[in-house]
C-alpha cells in the first residue's frame, strides 16, 4: 500500500513525523508537505508566483517533497506530476496540532488537503489532535493506522474523505470511536488596530471558540467527550432542501 502523507504544520511538525512512523509499518510512505506553516489556509492554490519543490531527506525508506505552497498546492503537485506515474492508495493529512470540529472545516488547511485528493479519486483522511500544546501524538497515529487498514477493504464513496478529531488523552483514557456529524463552532474574534514603523496601519486577528449548543451525534460533543469523532465530509455544498422554494421564486 502507498501512503500520501501531507499537512498544513509543515514537513518538520510532529504530527506529520508521528504518522510517517506509524504509518509504515503497513505502507509504503510518500511525504509531500509544505516546507511551513500554512494553517488556515483553506483551499488556496497558489496560482501567481511559482511552487518551489524541493526533495528533502527524511529516512532511506521513505521519498519526501517540501513545498512553497499551500497544503492543496502539496496535494496538486504531487498527484499531478511527483507521483502521476506511482499514485498513492489513499491520502492522509496531519496529523493536525489542534481540532478541526464544526464549520472549522471551512478554514482548515488540514482537511482542505484531504479534500483535494477525494477530488483526485482517492480515499482520503484528515487527522487532527484536539490541543494546541505539544503532547503525544502517538494516540492518533494509531487511530490513523487502525482507520486505515480498515476502509483500504471497504468502498468509501466517491468524493468523500473523513475527518477524524481525536481527544488529547492517554490511549488508554480514550472512550471509543463515535461516527459524528458536523457541528458548529463560532469564534468571538476581536481585531487589535495597531501601527507599522511607518504609521501604516494594520489589524491582527485573535480572539476565542464560542460553541453554541450542539448535537449529541456531532464531532464537537464527541471530543468533549473524550471519543474519537469520525465525520464523513463531501464537498456538494447545495441546499436541496430549499431547491423547490427557490423555484418557486420565478427567478
Amino acid at each position: 500500500m502507498h501512503i500520501l502523507l501531507t499537512n498544513d504544520d509543515g514537513i518538520f511538525a510532529p504530527g506529520i513525523k508521528a504518522l510517517w512512523q506509524e504509518l509504515s509499518q503497513i505502507g509504503r510512505i510518500t511525504v509531500v508537505a509544505p516546507d511551513n506553516e500554512k494553517s488556515a489556509s483553506s483551499q488556496a492554490i497558489t496560482v501567481h508566483h511559482p511552487i518551489w519543490v524541493d526533495e528533502h531527506p527524511i529516512d532511506d525508506n521513505i521519498c519526501a517533497w517540501r513545498v512553497g505552497g499551500t497544503p492543496t498546492d502539496c496535494v496538486k503537485v504531487a498527484l499531478e506530476s511527483l507521483l502521476k506515474d506511482d499514485l498513492p492508495d489513499i491520502i492522509v493529512s496531519g496529523i493536525n496540532q489542534g481540532s478541526n470540529l464544526g464549520t472549522d472545516v471551512l478554514y482548515s488547511g488540514t482537511v482542505s488537503a484531504a479534500i483535494e485528493g477525494a477530488l483526485h479519486g482517492l480515499p482520503a483522511i484528515a487527522m487532527s489532535l484536539d490541543s494546541w500544546q505539544l503532547c503525544d501524538f502517538g494516540p492518533a497515529a494509531k487511530t490513523a493506522k487502525k482507520v486505515i487498514e480498515t476502509m483500504i477493504n471497504q468502498n468509501l464513496p466517491p468524493h468523500t474523505l473523513l475527518n477524524i478529531n481525536v481527544p488529547a488523552l492517554p490511549e488508554e483514557e480514550l472512550k471509543g470511536i463515535a461516527i459524528t456529524k458536523l457541528g458548529v463552532r463560532n469564534y468571538e474574534n476581536t481585531f487589535e488596530r495597531r501601527f507599522d514603523p511607518r504609521g501604516r496601519t494594520y489589524y491582527w486577528m485573535s480572539g476565542r471558540v464560542s460553541d453554541t449548543e450542539n448535537a449529541p451525534d456531532s464531532d464537537i460533543v464527541a471530543v468533549q467527550n473524550g471519543k474519537i469523532s469520525v465525520t464523513p465530509i463531501h464537498f456538494d455544498l447545495t441546499n436541496y432542501r430549499i431547491m423547490n422554494e427557490l423555484d418557486s421564486w420565478g427567478l
